[in-house]
């Protein structure tokens, strides 16, 4: 199996304007995907470290990427393929409740 990164972005907004049935069948297919092995967590605030040519760690405060959207969670899932992976993402609360959900191959090294 192929592992995958995911990055749920969505804001406050668009998950009250989903219907609550649609955010209630989300949430139950998150549960399902932690019981079959999917490591997933709600975004806390980032920071950025920087250790440019081994010279010192500078730590700043804020994400580094941009988006119209805060970033709401990350996840790591296993599928066979992307296309499966890109399924099992498009029934979570990122992707129903008006957000996008980011699908990233994580290649082993």
């Amino acid at each position: 199996m192929a592992r995958f990164v995911t990055i749920g972005y969505g804001d406050q907004d668009g998950y009250d304007s989903t219907d609550a049935a649609v955010r209630d069948q989300a949430h139950a297919h998150d549960a399902r995907l932690l019981a079959d092995g999917a490591i997933t967590g709600v975004a806390g605030r980032p920071v950025q470290v920087r250790n440019h040519d081994g010279a010192g760690v500078t730590v700043e405060s804020g994400s580094y990427m941009s988006s119209a959207l805060p970033v709401a969670g990350f996840g790591i899932i296993e599928a066979a393929t992307l296309e499966e992976a890109v399924e099992l993402v498009s029934k979570t609360p990122c992707a129903v409740a008006q957000g996008v959900v980011e699908v990233w191959p994580l290649r082993e090294l």
